[in-house]
């Protein structure tokens, strides 16, 4: 299968890639630096425009700028949707001008989606939520929903806190907590729905495959966690104490607005992804960091 993949030397698409090619099938990955990504991408084609490309038998957009980088400002907010709705608006001109287009598109979204809730669990059916990354994801979803009318099946991936020891969000905890100089943030309160890095790449791959999936599926385990049930298992599994609260304030000094994506969550549930068959093979915590700091 020849696999186009927007966002494909990040994090998760660096990994996806991998996959893909294990398993037999030819991604071709759209980037703006092709000489910077061939480092990243050994044995993947990689095209600078989607002109380049003549057609694709599927497609796998995950293209957008991480939004804990840094604080928020005007001139980020816009390049947060410039990267994830422009480039699926680019996309969508592109399976415009085929005769032949991709059979589906898995275009990514995030659990911000749902915005800051308490402990009720959200499946997809649940309502959208108001904050700004909330009408990203909407706004990003709406989007990529075109390509239903051009004939193309549609998955919209709701994609959790990712973990991965080489990267994303435990990448980032790794170090003061191998210190012992970590511990929950805030309130320690709020409920953190995560995904092993693996589990959504072959989440990914049976969508891909699948014949009839559509529409919205939470990718988080089955089993999301509260922040400090969260640092509390790592620095068992680290052998560290993880007493260290991160105030609230602290943290709103920082970052500024961004805070609001560590101080606030979602307890999310993949409801649509376990009812059709898909099984998880980190659906717990403990197992999930045990296997990726092995």
């Amino acid at each position: 299968m020849q696999v186009l993949v927007t966002g494909g030397s990040g994090f998760i698409g660096r990994a996806l890639c991998q996959q893909l090619l294990q398993a037999g099938h030819h991604p071709t990955v759209l980037t703006r630096d092709v000489r910077a990504a061939a480092h990243r991408l050994p044995g993947v084609r990689l095209i600078g425009a989607l002109d380049e490309l003549e057609r694709a038998d599927a497609a796998v957009n995950l293209a957008g700028e991480s939004l804990t980088a840094g604080r928020w400002n005007a001139r980020r907010k816009q390049a947060f949707r410039d990267s994830r709705i422009g480039t699926t608006q680019r996309l969508l001109a592109w399976l415009q001008q085929r005769q032949t287009r991709p059979a589906v598109l898995v275009s990514g979204s995030a659990i911000g989606y749902y915005g800051p809730r308490d402990d009720t669990p959200l499946d997809e059916t649940a309502a959208p939520g108001n904050d700004f990354a909330a009408r990203l994801c909407r706004d990003w979803e709406t989007e990529a929903a075109k390509a239903a009318g051009l004939g193309v099946r549609v998955c919209l991936l709701r994609t959790g806190i990712v973990l991965g020891a080489d990267g994303g969000a435990l990448g980032k905890m790794l170090p003061p907590f191998r210190l012992g100089l970590g511990g929950p943030m805030g309130s320690g309160r709020q409920w953190m729905s995560w995904v092993h890095r693996a589990d959504l790449v072959r989440l990914i791959l049976w969508l891909l495959e699948s014949q009839d999936g559509s529409g919205a599926y939470n990718a988080t385990a089955p089993h999301p966690v509260t922040n400090r049930e969260f640092a509390q298992t790592l620095g068992r599994v680290l052998r560290r104490p993880a007493l260290l609260t991160t105030p609230a304030p602290a943290l709103r000094l920082m970052f500024g607005e961004m805070a609001d994506l560590l101080l606030t969550g979602q307890r999310v549930v993949p409801q649509r992804a376990q009812a059709q068959g898909f099984e998880f093979a980190h659906p717990q915590l403990e197992q999930a960091l045990r296997d990726l700091l092995a």
